[in-house]
């Protein structure tokens, strides 16, 4: 950024003007290292009229897109190959411009992919050995068939889990736990995908989560002085969950009713092993072993997820089947879930990375920061909070605290606001972000739970929205962020 007396010229550009205070920005097209037609037409594109085309076509894609899996017309997976490779050709670009950065996108999502894989694999095991049946006794004897208290313990296991700051483990978990009781007293499983969703993005606000460190790297601001205030925020979010859960349970005990179980599922570990080849009670004690120090190696941080999950998995698998037509037969029962959820998050490392190659999410970023009038300019902490859900639901949170954020943050800095808010408010909008196509646990959650991504979204979004209202209510009210 560049403020004050220096010349629009060498392809700077105005981006805001307050008073005596001019900002100006360049922008860095894709590939500027060859040479060639294709970078000439796309900076040509770039360049001509009042208006950014390239803005325009990003904002009009993320609108294709979403009427395309909204209105069901194209599955999640080909929308998200599909409609960013089609604008980018009408962008200008080449179709090997274009495949390098499908490459890209595939490239940092593949660590990602394999972890979440291998993991489906693991839990899945796990599921198939009957470790998580006295786990479900027990909670579905404390409840005693309550939906209400069900769908409230949901909620707090969700966001306790998610202490750790990782979506994929906080999912595996809680569903793992939660779902064998929702299918068996007839509880809506759209509920706990929502739940859990909407939970862990109020979660992902914490200090060690995926936002707070991003932002505060981003803008560089003592993470300290960015999460202190924001712990009330945090709280106020967790409040507001819990009475959603209360709410949502509350109907679900008014359409199926307090059921009385007289023996809690699988009680008796021998009887279950009898009716199910695949459990193995001698072996309970190892893989609660197994998984507990797979999930104390996870919150250590110490080894890459990838690297744990594969591992466990062999480990649980030759274990429990040593058998290779068995071992066969659990992978191909599971192959399914894997696919389709892996599949999925390669398309949107290819949406990403075409999003990110072209630019258009750099050029949608300025020209909506553009657009605020100047007289709202100490509104700018609200209007951050209040938009960071939508801007990180359209693009991933890198993109967002690395291209938008610092954006917004130079022209706050221009009204007189400290960017230390605009650093807490940016981080408000994660419940929605969690709801987001691009976020690769997000179709891990729904695979687990057996619900479409779109009927996730279309439930999710309200409580979504209801937790930002809350939390950017709070941060006003206490001071967090401020307008002036």
């Amino acid at each position: 950024m560049y403020k004050n007396g220096q010349k629009e010229q060498n392809g700077f550009k105005k981006l805001k003007i307050h008073k005596n205070q001019i900002i100006y920005f360049k922008t860095i097209f894709p590939y500027d290292d060859k040479k060639g037609n294709e970078e000439q037409k796309c900076k040509r594109i770039h360049r001509e009229g009042g208006t950014n085309v390239l803005a325009i076509l990003g904002f009009f894609m993320m609108l294709v897109f979403m009427v395309l899996i909204m209105t069901k017309r194209l599955s999640v997976l080909t929308a998200l190959v599909l409609t960013p490779i089609v604008f980018a050709l009408i962008a200008g670009f080449g179709f090997t411009d274009v495949g390098d950065m499908m490459i890209s996108g595939i490239q940092q999502v593949a660590p990602t992919a394999v972890m979440i894989m291998f993991a489906i694999l693991y839990f899945g095991i796990m599921i198939d050995t009957g470790l998580f049946d006295p786990m479900v006794a027990k909670i579905l004897k404390l409840v005693k068939g309550d939906p209400l208290k069900i769908v409230v313990g949901t909620a707090v296991l969700t966001m306790l889990v998610a202490l750790d700051g990782d979506g994929s483990t906080t999912y595996m978990i809680t569903t793992s736990a939660m779902l064998p009781l929702y299918l068996l007293l007839g509880i809506r499983p759209i509920i706990l995908a929502g739940i859990a969703g909407v939970g862990m993005g109020i979660m992902n606000t914490i200090p060690w989560g995926g936002a707070t460190p991003r932002a505060a790297s981003a803008l560089g601001v003592d993470p300290a002085e960015l999460t202190g205030p924001m712990i009330p925020v945090i709280a106020s979010g967790m409040l507001c969950m819990v009475a959603v859960a209360y709410v949502l349970g509350k109907a679900e005990r008014k359409r199926i009713g307090v059921i009385e179980l007289k023996q809690p599922a699988h009680a008796d570990e021998t009887a279950a092993a009898a009716e199910d080849e695949w459990k193995r009670p001698k072996l309970w004690w190892f893989n609660l072993l197994l998984t507990l120090s797979l999930i104390g190696f996870l919150v250590s941080g110490k080894i890459s997820l990838t690297v744990l999950f594969i591992i466990a998995f062999c480990i649980a698998l030759i274990v429990n089947y040593p058998n290779l037509d068995h071992q066969r037969q659990r992978i191909s029962a599971h192959s399914s879930n894997v696919l389709a959820i892996g599949s999925m998050i390669f398309a949107a490392g290819v949406f990403t990375g075409i999003l990110t190659g072209t630019k258009m999410v750099d050029e949608m970023a300025i020209s909506l920061v553009s657009m605020i009038p100047e007289q709202m300019g100490g509104f700018i902490p609200m209007i951050a909070a209040l938009t960071s859900g939508i801007f990180t639901f359209l693009m991933p949170n890198d993109a967002y605290f690395y291209g938008v954020l610092p954006i917004l943050s130079e022209t706050a800095v221009a009204y007189g606001v400290n960017k230390v808010e605009i650093a807490r408010a940016s981080i408000i909008g994660q419940p929605i972000h969690m709801l987001s196509p691009l976020v690769p646990s997000t179709h891990l959650l729904v695979g687990l739970v057996g619900v479409s991504i779109d009927e996730h979204q279309k439930f999710g979004i309200k409580w979504a929205v209801l937790a930002v209202l809350v939390m950017t209510g709070t941060a006003l009210l206490i001071g967090s962020i401020s307008i002036f």
